[in-house]
């Protein structure tokens, strides 16, 4: 970052130690991407923070006397990115499923080894998830926590996200219990007491559970739990053979299907599902690489397009995957392109425009996640009046970053974390010049390395190896008739025959 060329009486002052409370921020001369329709895009644009809000967004903006400039002269600045649906916890075990299949998730977590994970495994994997969101410019995260077999774990998890200085919400859910007794339970309608007696602006709390299509839909008390406890709902849907069409319906001929309901995935509902969850309001979290990947079905904004359906993006989980949601709106983006392709090619076609947009995959990872979390009249754009959760992308060292042209595709297929240079939540600088701080990143990699540690032993070597590198079913390639033995004149193949 160099120093912006100062007005009368400007600061040009933008170290660490100068980010004191309250003290004004201006961003000087950026590519603004404010996602707010009557703001647009500004190019060589100034957007001055005050405390925890945004102040003004425009050109030539005069500075406070002690107002900290940033140069983010070509730069890219936006809001804050939003991630609908994360399984923090499960971040201390980064990449080690790197090659399962949904199956085989779900025999590693719900079978056999989700009751090895202590309170503190629960601490470390959020706190790393926490600082890792953070550093890659996603300012609000849902913490889509389906290991909190007791009220401990729970507290384990808030304790990690309080420590760091970003905006979450708990979706509190027990993958090894049924989600009826739970979230009846005195012990967990103590831990709601304990943590969330009073509205909290950077810790919100959700029910996370899922609902399995059986008839009597056991499901009922969980969802009658929610809405005596007044908490949104999110729930894995259209997961290609773990729920469907049947837990819609139940949903919907109880009366839970409302708007404050987040439907994660729905990659393999019918259309008659898809037109339930239009009607009823309800959103949708797609995390489109993990779909591609572990199989829960295509990524479904093809088809959340054609209803109207709100969508946002997650990353799901770095068992697999990272909190990386420049990774979240190039997958999206290309399978919804892809679909697009093979739909008119299957029927002698050629697409020659593209429906969905690169703005529209950034407005999913911001304003969108706003809107799907209720919290758009607070983030989720560059507007005057709202919280200042803000990322500059700037990175004079990568050539990718420039030229800047089209600034939409840019963020979507040129950018990356490493891109990440100045990053506010609440007003508060959390990042700047690319270095995190307020975080400690040291004290998050001991616990992490703690509970692989632990992980490992209790598995044992055999079975550690055997889970992270799943077997390879044999399979023979097709037979190939075009055998070649020699080559004669000038490049051309003589094919070998029974005679030859």
């Amino acid at each position: 970052m160099t120093d912006a060329a100062p007005n009368p009486g400007e600061s040009t002052a933008a170290r660490p130690a100068d980010f004191a409370p309250g003290r004004p921020i201006l961003f000087r001369g950026a590519t603004v991407l404010t996602m707010d329709p009557a703001l647009g895009l500004l190019e060589r644009g100034d957007v001055l923070v005050r405390g925890e809000r945004i102040d003004s967004v425009g050109h030539d903006l005069p500075a406070p006397q002690d107002a900290v400039v940033i140069d983010a002269a070509g730069g890219i600045l936006m809001p804050g990115m939003v991630d609908t649906h994360r399984h923090m916890w499960q971040t201390a075990l980064r990449g080690f499923g790197a090659d399962w299949t949904l199956s085989q998730y779900f025999v590693f977590y719900y079978l056999d080894w989700g009751t090895v994970f202590r309170p503190e495994d629960i601490h470390a994997g959020n706190l790393l998830a926490a600082v890792e969101a953070l550093d890659a410019g996603v300012t609000t995260t849902v913490d889509w926590s389906h290991g909190l077999r007791t009220p401990e774990h729970g507290d384990a998890a808030v304790a990690a996200l309080r420590a760091v200085p970003g905006r979450f919400v708990l979706a509190y859910g027990n993958l090894l219990g049924a989600p009826w007794e739970w979230a009846n339970a005195p012990e967990f309608r103590a831990f709601v007491d304990r943590h969330f007696a009073a509205p909290d602006d950077m810790l919100g709390l959700q029910l996370a559970f899922d609902v399995t299509g059986d008839q009597a839909f056991p499901e009922k008390a969980a969802f009658e739990a929610a809405r005596e406890l007044g908490l949104p709902v999110t729930t894995h849907a259209g997961v290609w053979g773990a729920t469907n069409d049947d837990g819609i319906r139940l949903m919907w001929d109880h009366g839970f299907m409302t708007p404050d309901v987040t439907y994660v995935h729905s990659a393999t509902l019918g259309e008659d599902s898809y037109q339930r969850i239009a009607a009823s309001g309800g959103r949708v979290s797609v995390s489109a690489e993990s779909e591609q990947n572990a199989g829960q079905g295509y990524p479904p904004t093809w088809r959340l397009r054609r209803h109207g359906i709100p969508v946002s993006l997650s990353m799901d989980t770095s068992v697999w995957f990272s909190a990386d949601l420049f990774s979240a709106m190039r997958a999206t983006l290309s399978a919804d392109r892809a679909r697009e392709h093979l739909e008119a090619h299957a029927a002698g076609e050629t697409v020659v425009h593209h429906r969905l947009r690169a703005r529209d995959v950034v407005e999913w990872a911001t304003i969108g996640g706003a809107r799907v979390l209720g919290l758009d009249d607070r983030i989720g754009s560059v507007t005057p009046g709202k919280q200042a959760d803000l990322v500059l992308l700037r990175n004079d060292r990568n050539p990718a970053m420039f030229p800047l042209l089209h600034p939409y595709g840019h963020v979507v297929y040129q950018a990356g974390r490493a891109d990440v240079d100045t990053v506010l939540v609440n007003g508060r600088v959390v990042k700047h010049r690319h270095e995190l701080l307020g975080t400690d990143l040291s004290r998050a990699r001991e616990a992490v390395a703690a509970t692989v540690e632990h992980t490992r032993r209790t598995l044992g070597e055999e079975a550690w190896q055997r889970a992270m590198a799943p077997e390879i079913p044999g399979t023979e390639p097709i037979p190939n008739p075009y055998t070649y033995s020699e080559y004669r004149g000038e490049g051309v193949a003589v094919r070998r025959t029974e005679d030859a």
